[in-house]
């Protein structure tokens, strides 16, 4: 049994199509620099893309191909799902869930959640928040057993469950053994994550002027003091569509239903 990262990848971004494939520098696309980060965790044994058996996601596939990368297509819709039967074809005991929009993850940051859970008897170990975040949005780490997330897939029934593959734990979280790491100063106003343009631009202006990998939390910061009109960049994005828009799916799914 392994301990791998499953980075869920799709082209159908409906805030910003294609995105895992937009270069942030020539010839080296968001996906790059997802996997680029992550590969320099001590901690994980195995790295698989997670992507859709849609036609439009054949690139996904060939990239991945391409650089010699671990891939698993699965559900388009029903992201649950495709974790879940990733994890059990790649015989995964513990679980890294990354979304593919956080090209600057932290490694550091990953090896520290893993250590956490792999030292303690927790189902779900992650270093995000929904009512107390505080760390940067596009650093976010969840690290959940297979157990758990096999449990989490027979029982899930929402809409926002089978989409954001956690969210059941946090709907149950008496059913569940969880940790959440806190950072020791709150960086919650900060965000580097991908959902829009705005978000591209400053991750293309951060590895512009950083020369290093991996780039840390500590390195954008200290960019940010030097020059703190970049934050300004993405300032007006919203980093709770997706949660929005997930609420009212499941409201209707409820309505329905009853």
């Amino acid at each position: 049994m392994t301990i791998g990262c499953i980075i869920q990848a799709r082209m159908g971004s409906t805030r910003l199509p294609g995105k895992v494939l937009l270069d942030v520098t020539k010839g080296k696309p968001v996906l790059y620099y997802v996997i680029n980060q992550l590969k320099h965790c001590k901690s994980i044994e195995k790295i698989i893309v997670a992507t859709t058996t849609l036609q439009e996601d054949d690139k996904i596939v060939q990239f991945c191909i391409d650089n010699k990368v671990s891939y698993f297509r699965g559900d388009s819709k029903n992201v649950l799902e495709r974790h879940y039967r990733c994890a059990e074809k790649f015989s995964l005991s513990k679980i890294i869930r990354m979304p593919s929009d956080k090209p600057l993850l932290d490694p550091e940051v990953v090896d520290k959640v893993v250590e956490i859970f792999n030292t303690n008897h927790y189902d779900y170990v992650t270093n995000w928040s929904i009512s107390a975040p505080t760390f940067p949005s596009g650093t976010e780490v969840e690290v959940v057993s297979f157990d758990a997330l096999k449990k989490v897939w027979e029982k899930s029934t929402l809409p926002s469950e089978k989409e954001h593959v956690t969210n059941y734990i946090y709907n149950h979280r008496d059913d569940f053994r969880i940790f959440n790491v806190i950072n020791s100063e709150n960086l919650s106003n900060f965000r580097w994550a991908v959902d829009r343009i705005e978000d591209l631009r400053l991750v293309r202006e951060i590895v512009s002027r950083i020369q290093k990998s991996p780039i840390l939390i500590k390195d954008i910061l200290e960019l940010f003091k030097n020059e703190p009109s970049l934050v300004e960049i993405n300032k007006q994005v919203d980093g709770n569509e997706s949660n929005a828009k997930s609420e009212k799916e499941d409201k209707e799914f409820l309505r329905t239903k009853n």
